[in-house]
């Protein structure tokens, strides 16, 4: 804490500083953690795809897929997303997404989820993203054309 003195009142002043200067490789090391493949139901599987966001905030946010018939079930980024949101964030710095069945890498978000983390937040166009070739791109990048 810091004390500032101001027209004869000391004031206590707390700076927090947040570092958000978390590599990718620790981030899709989560990722990867997260995944855990199991079937739900006769119906439903989930697990193959996890997703690990990065925030403003320094917070890590996770989530996985759930599959169902139909056309119905969510993605690993809106299970994040949901989280992420739950906890009273939206801004996403950095995020990566990995399958079972992607050998470790990171796997680009699907159409639907690059609009729907770019809607969630104003500046989340310019949220790094790790694609499957260890290339850094952002969903501004991946969403040209973005409302």
């Amino acid at each position: 804490m810091n004390v500032v003195h101001l027209y004869g009142l000391d004031l206590i002043i707390k700076l927090e500083f947040v570092e958000v200067n978390m590599e990718f490789s620790e981030l899709q090391k989560i990722a990867q953690n997260t995944l855990n493949e199991r079937r739900l139901s006769r119906l439903a599987t989930a697990g193959t795809v996890a997703a690990a966001f990065l925030t403003d905030k320094g917070n890590v946010y996770t989530g996985v897929c759930i599959d169902v018939p139909a056309g119905m079930g969510f993605c690993a980024e809106h299970a994040a997303a949901a989280a992420m949101i739950t906890a009273g964030e939206s801004k996403i710095v950095k995020m990566v997404a990995t399958g079972v069945d992607d050998n470790g890498c990171g796997c680009a978000p699907c159409g639907r989820c690059r609009e729907f983390i770019n809607s969630i937040h104003d500046d989340n166009y310019l949220c790094e993203v790790l694609l499957e070739d260890g290339t850094i791109t952002t969903i501004g990048e991946l969403l040209p054309y973005r409302l």
